[in-house]
């Protein structure tokens, strides 16, 4: 129930934060708002499935789900794979129907290592983690090529969480940690991210700088939430909303509409939501009489707290602007539906915990 209330919340937003822009241009302002609603139908749809579903049933069919993720990831390279903004992540679908394989990805690589951790009730080897790394490295590099760089950078938390949680050996995690530092000043170094993402991902470092650049969506997403006050302008009142002054506000800074026109109660009450809807799967994840139950709510657990706390403080100027949607509240038809089948993989593991 909590996490249909986040929904609806997010269909209200997002409607309240494009209509001004749609009447603009001279297009219906309910366009927004229709695909949303559609987009929490059919997550809703896949939530109800995946809980009524035995999550035992996912350890079979992993990997028959992890070939197909791969196979759609390659296929962003083809012909078949649509372009927009300068990167190719969707799979056109007839006219209107976009299916970016990259929101998918994180699901799939959740339910993979689950079943290949929980295959080794002794614990992970140097030789199992190397094989486990590998698997995940196919999908994530795949994703991170895109561009995606917001999607690799859950993918790569959610794994790390994970096998912390399977419990490999403290040497392992430190050489873990330590790679990952090292790999990340050698890809800025190297020139393998372009200059842009490593701005963005600095930017809140320094968010009095480069205002008109790199600091202009974070700088006027906060001006937008402390205008709100304690009680927001009211929807459909937000100036900064209704002048569109935050690109991207259906999106990425959606926060910001949130925070404009409900201010800092409401701003605080969606993000208590969320806490609550993540605490849920957290405790699906502690009372979960199995490795693999266990794995997947954690999982599915680290995927959306993670991914609310990166949005909030990005629209906040505290967290890099890695472009990560805000769950059930950011517009997006394929992100929406796998937070909804994270919420159902919980589901089937907390309802199933007494056998």
């Amino acid at each position: 129930m909590t996490t249909l209330i986040v929904a609806a919340v997010g269909v209200v937003i997002v409607y309240s934060s494009t209509r001004s822009k749609l009447l603009l241009e001279g297009v219906s302002p309910h366009y927004y708002l229709n695909r949303q609603a559609a987009f929490v139908i059919v997550g809703t749809l896949a939530m109800v499935a995946l809980a009524a579903l035995d999550y035992r049933w996912l350890e079979h069919a992993s990997a028959v789900l992890y070939v197909g993720i791969v196979l759609a990831l390659l296929a962003m390279f083809t012909p078949i794979g649509s372009s927009a903004l300068g990167a190719t992540r969707w799979i056109q679908v007839g006219s209107i129907i976009q299916i970016q394989p990259s929101s998918f990805a994180t699901p799939v690589l959740i339910v993979t290592v689950a079943t290949f951790c929980a295959r080794r009730p002794e614990g992970l080897n140097g030789r199992d983690l190397v094989k486990v790394l590998a698997l995940a490295a196919v999908p994530i590099l795949l994703v991170v090529k895109q561009p995606d760089l917001a999607s690799g950078i859950v993918l790569c938390i959610v794994l790390l969480v994970m096998l912390v949680v399977a419990g490999i050996p403290n040497r392992f995690l430190v050489l873990l940690l330590v790679g990952a530092v090292v790999g990340a000043v050698a890809i800025v170094h190297l020139g393998l991210l372009k200059s842009y993402e490593v701005n963005r991902l600095t930017s809140f470092l320094h968010p009095s700088k480069d205002l008109q650049g790199s600091n202009y969506n974070p700088h006027q997403s906060v001006a937008a939430i402390a205008s709100g006050g304690p009680l927001g302008k009211g929807l459909f009142h937000g100036p900064q909303t209704n002048l569109q002054y935050v690109p991207e506000q259906q999106t990425d800074f959606i926060f910001s509409a949130v925070g404009e026109q409900l201010g800092f109660v409401g701003s605080v009450s969606v993000l208590l939501l969320l806490g609550l809807v993540s605490w849920r799967l957290l405790r699906a994840a502690q009372t979960s009489h199995d490795a693999f139950g266990r794995l997947l709510a954690v999982g599915c657990f680290i995927f959306i707290a993670f991914s609310a706390f990166e949005n909030a403080g990005m629209a906040m100027g505290i967290m890099p602007v890695a472009g990560i949607p805000l769950p059930f509240l950011s517009y997006g038809g394929s992100a929406t539906v796998a937070f909804f089948c994270a919420v159902g993989i919980g589901l089937s593991v907390q309802l199933r915990r007494a056998r």
